[in-house]
Parts: structure tokens; C-alpha cells; sequence
């Protein structure tokens, strides 16, 4: 079969009707074609954010086969998988980090595949492409950030260094509702749920939940001042810019956004984005007007629980990061990234730093195993 590799400067080189022929049914949103083209066509992803757009294509003949998302970076930002001692420790050796190449999904931390093909495809042939144009350009280095779990062998075998991580994932064990799902908690901690969960009554604050259905330009425009709100308060510019949430919009039945609104006295004052996959809800983004005791974890935790259960969807995984994920049914799960380093003097440093850090991993999980408020026998 003739099979070529072809990078490609724009989402919008390939169609949206080759790059959905090549998804699976229970893949995530994120590597859909209009997911990945907002981000584009907003410019939130530019050269100029520091997200140039450096995508392979695979092709059997005309037909697209396989892609890859792909970046050069010349920053770290909105990655969450930090890498700012590596970019210290090379720039203190007199070369330069950046530009590095990431494969990734941008500003979003959730596992999905990165090497997109049909079933039996040769998946390294995207290694093998990406390595000689980082020979080619003296580019130092290569990250896959939140694979799927089924890639691991195949990047270890190409020389990629795996870097231990850990994220809190919801799992719903066909729970018949909220009041069922507590019973896998301590007694202490079913009753601090319920306290936090009265705290938001008590403020006569209630819910409203907008999907593809019912979503219109003003929920929209509502979500978005929660959104910059939060990023003002880090003294920090938004990711993210209207026309990104607009194109969404757009692409709404596609890309199935759900957005829980926090309401009181009639005025949306909180709002959390999620998406939804075939049996995946990912938590993405929050922000609200004023701060209320423990309305984050209704908003973004326990409306998100809620909605998985009246609706069967097998998992909530609500972002990186947040011990206090773990007392309101998260479960810690490891996770990796992978990093492919072109000089043998600065891989060993890092093959150095993630044998130090994986034991620090794993030690953590033990902790948080050891002091989880769920009961041993509902532990995964």
C-alpha cells in the first residue's frame, strides 16, 4: 500500500468528513474535527499563543488514513503537565528548549488517542516522521501528554521516556441516585456531603442544566464572564476567547457541551462546562460572579455526579489535579505522559528526574489509598 506522511500547517488541510471516518464510537469530543478547529479558528491556537499547529496526516494514496495532533510550542503554558526545571536545567546548559513539539490536546488535560488511525495501521510512521523533522529543525524534545492506556508499549519501544502522573476519575457503579451513590462513603463523610450540599439550598441557589439541546448564544455569553472571571482572579488572560465558545456552539451537536448554571433569585451566578462522550463526562471549565462556600463542588462536582447517574454514563472525569476531588468520590488512578528527548546527554537527566518523581507518585497514591473516605470494598 502507498502510505505517505504529510504535515499539515491547519486542522482544515484534512476534511471533517475524513477525520470523523477515522474515529471510534467512545471517543472523546476533543479530537474531533470541530473541537480541534475552534480552537483554531478562534486563534485561541496560534503561533502567536504559542500552539503552531504542525499536524501529520497519513494517506493511502488520497484517502486520509491516520493523523496526529501536533504543536510547536515555545512556551509551557496550558499544557498541565509542567516541564518549567527541564526548560531551566537546558537553557542553563547554553541550548534551547523551546521550540518543543507537543502532542497534545490544547488546554485540555483528558486522555484520548493521539495517533488517530483505522484498525492495523502502522503507528510509527508518525514516530518515525516526527523524529527526522526534529533531527532535521535540532529540535530537543517531543511530549505526548494524556495518551490513552493502550499506547505505552509502543512508545517505550520507540525510546520515550514515561513520566508518572495521577488524575481523580468518578466511576459510577450503576448507582440508582445521589442518596445511593453516598452509601459507598464513611458514615463522617456521607454527612459532610449532606452538609455541603444544604449549604447551597440554604442560599435558595438551584440548578439549571443546558446541553445541545436547549443551549442558546446568551447561555454562551452568561458562561463566558464566569469563565474570564476565574483567570482575572489568577491575574491571568483567558485560554479561551468568545469566538472559541461561539464555534462550539456551532458544533454543539457534535461536540456535546453540557453546562450546569448555578441560578438565584432568577440570575445565573456560576456555571461549569463539561463534555460528554459515548460513556465519558469531562469537566473543563468553571467560574462565578461571587464567592459561595462549597458552590464549586455543587457546580462542578455534584450536578456533574447527578447528571452521570440519571443519564448511565460510566465515568466523570473532572480534570487533573484537586486532592479534595478524592472526599467527594473521585478515586486517584495513575496515569503517564511519554517524552521523547533527541540528545543523549540531556535524556539521561531526564530518564534521572522521572525515576526520582515516579517513586514520589507512588508514594502519594499510597496516601491518598490510605486516607480515602470511601469504603474498601467500593475502592478500585
Amino acid at each position: 500500500m502507498n502510505t505517505t506522511i504529510k504535515f499539515l500547517e491547519n486542522i482544515s488541510d484534512v476534511s471533517k468528513d475524513d477525520l470523523t471516518n477515522i474515529l471510534k464510537k467512545n471517543d472523546s469530543p476533543f479530537i474531533s474535527f470541530d473541537f480541534l478547529n475552534a480552537l483554531e479558528e478562534s486563534n485561541s491556537v496560534e503561533a502567536l499563543t504559542g500552539w503552531q499547529p504542525n499536524h501529520l496526516g497519513m494517506y493511502d494514496k488520497d484517502q486520509l488514513s491516520g493523523f496526529m495532533p501536533l504543536y510547536l510550542k515555545n512556551n509551557s503554558h496550558g499544557e498541565f503537565i509542567f516541564d518549567h526545571q527541564w526548560s531551566y536545567a537546558l537553557k542553563q546548559a547554553g541550548r534551547d528548549y523551546y521550540p518543543k513539539l507537543l502532542t497534545a490536546i490544547p488546554f485540555t488535560p483528558c486522555e484520548t488517542r493521539k495517533f488517530i488511525t483505522k484498525e492495523n495501521r502502522d503507528q510509527e510512521l508518525f514516530i518515525k516522521a516526527t523524529k527526522e523533522f526534529m533531527n532535521q529543525e535540532n529540535i530537543e524534545s517531543w511530549h505526548l501528554l494524556f495518551p490513552d492506556i493502550g499506547m505505552s508499549s509502543l512508545l517505550k519501544d520507540n525510546d520515550f521516556i514515561e513520566r508518572s502522573g495521577y488524575r481523580f476519575i468518578w466511576n459510577n457503579r450503576k448507582f440508582s441516585d445521589f442518596e445511593n451513590f453516598l452509601e459507598i462513603f464513611t458514615s463522617r463523610q456521607r454527612k459532610n456531603i449532606r452538609a455541603e450540599r444544604k449549604k447551597i439550598k440554604n442560599h435558595n441557589i438551584s440548578f439549571e442544566i443546558k446541553d445541545s439541546q436547549n443551549l442558546n448564544s446568551e447561555d454562551w455569553d452568561i458562561f463566558y464572564q464566569f469563565y474570564k472571571n476565574t483567570y482575572m482572579e489568577r491575574m491571568q488572560a483567558p485560554y479561551l476567547n468568545t469566538q472559541f465558545f461561539k464555534l462550539i456552539h456551532k458544533s454543539r451537536d457534535s461536540i456535546k457541551p453540557v453546562i450546569f448554571f448555578a441560578v438565584h433569585e432568577g440570575k445565573k451566578i456560576a456555571g461549569s462546562l463539561c463534555f460528554q462522550s459515548e460513556n465519558t463526562l469531562y469537566g473543563r471549565h468553571w467560574g462565578a460572579l461571587k464567592n459561595i462556600d462549597s458552590l464549586h463542588f455543587e457546580c462542578c462536582y455534584y450536578q456533574g455526579i447527578d447528571y452521570c447517574i440519571k443519564n448511565n454514563i460510566q465515568f466523570f472525569d473532572p480534570g487533573v489535579q484537586g486532592e479534595h476531588k478524592i472526599r467527594r468520590g473521585f478515586e486517584p488512578r495513575a496515569c503517564n505522559s511519554y517524552h521523547y528527548i533527541l540528545k543523549q546527554d540531556f535524556r539521561s537527566a531526564i530518564e534521572k528526574f522521572c525515576e526520582q518523581e515516579k517513586k514520589s507518585i507512588e508514594n502519594y497514591l499510597c496516601a491518598c489509598a490510605e486516607y480515602t473516605p470511601i469504603k474498601k470494598e467500593y475502592r478500585i
